[in-house]
């Protein structure tokens, strides 16, 4: 079989749940093998089978992205049994809800280690294996917390922030080199994942996504959107774009609003699952969580803002053909 009759191949890190299941399963939708990378045995079970569902190959690694050489192992084995990589997503993340001064510096550097050196490492292997060949894309999943951080997750919007601050610098290095691999990110609202049931949470109430509240699948739209289409930054959800935009134009404001309002907004009195912090052991070890979390009652399954953003070059071309036709008709007049 021909390359070019191959299916693809994408690598989704932390793709047993939430953001990363969403992304295997739309990838796999599309037409490709998928390598999951994750911790959990039972959401890899249940990732792979995802894959399986939809036609393509699978291969679940355990995989712990804090240590680097063991994503050096899985990019190997990826390449050894699905072929070469073409799309890398680094997804997998920790987080918490605890006061910045409750948390004890073994979880602010666990935390770090999986969301940010997480994908320092998956970015790294994944260009060790694309530069040479001068193709593929590395989507890297930011969030609106990438720029303006919130209340009781301080370790997890600095390690996002880092993502941000790495991929940018990286962009430039491969744009010096006038490499054609391409490095995207997409930044998230808050989501309907399991991250909630697991999260390090040292609050008496349940945590919560900041609403609005949007599904897990957008993302996967949006991430499997960029590997097909990459650019350098995608926004999702309405409240990412005004939580991004009212941080440059009023970042006071937006302290006093967050002080305010943030600790609240984060907590629920609603009966949820408790699965306990997966820092330092995987929450789907056992039983398979799969991408959705306890508010599906209050989560939006669409997105203006993506769909526009996925339209943007139709878009983009029907207001330039206005703005010809417009400009041709004040002429045409003017001649009068």
């Amino acid at each position: 079989m021909t390359r070019e009759a191959q299916r693809k191949v994408a690598v989704v890190t932390g793709g047993t749940a939430g953001v990363g299941r969403a992304a295997v399963r739309e990838l796999a939708g599309r037409g490709y093998d998928v390598a999951v990378l994750a911790r959990g045995e039972a959401g890899l079970e249940g990732a792979a089978a995802d894959v399986r569902a939809a036609g393509g190959r699978a291969l679940p690694l355990t995989t712990d992205v804090a240590d680097e050489e063991a994503v050096r192992r899985a990019a190997d084995r990826t390449e050894a049994e699905l072929g070469p990589i073409d799309v890398w997503v680094n997804a997998a993340f920790c987080g918490s809800l605890a006061f910045s001064w409750d948390t004890g510096m073994d979880e602010w550097r666990r935390i770090n280690d999986v969301t940010y050196f997480g994908q320092v490492h998956g970015t790294l292997a994944a260009l060790e294996r694309m530069r040479p060949r001068d193709r593929g894309v590395i989507v890297n999943v930011g969030s609106a917390m990438a720029y303006r951080s919130i209340p009781l997750q301080a370790p997890y919007c600095a390690a996002k922030h880092a993502v941000k601050g790495f991929t940018e610098s990286v962009m430039t290095e491969l744009a010096h080199d006038k490499s054609k691999v391409k490095l995207c990110m997409v930044q998230l609202p808050g989501l309907n994942t399991p991250q909630f049931n697991w999260n390090l949470n040292k609050l008496d109430r349940h945590p919560m996504p900041v609403p609005p509240i949007f599904q897990p699948e957008l993302a996967g739209r949006a991430i499997a959107h960029l590997a097909e289409h990459p650019r350098r930054n995608m926004w999702v959800g309405l409240s990412t774009a005004y939580t991004i935009l009212g941080e440059r134009l009023a970042p006071k404001f937006m302290d006093l609003y967050l002080g305010r309002s943030g600790v609240k907004s984060q907590q629920t009195g609603e009966d949820a699952p408790r699965l306990g912090p997966n820092l330092f052991r995987p929450g789907d070890d056992a039983e398979d969580q799969g991408a959705h979390g306890p508010f599906d009652d209050q989560a939006h399954a669409r997105d203006p803002l993506l769909e526009l953003s996925i339209r943007r070059s139709a878009a983009l071309g029907i207001a330039g053909a206005a703005a010809v036709l417009g400009g041709a008709a004040v002429a045409v007049l003017s001649r009068r």
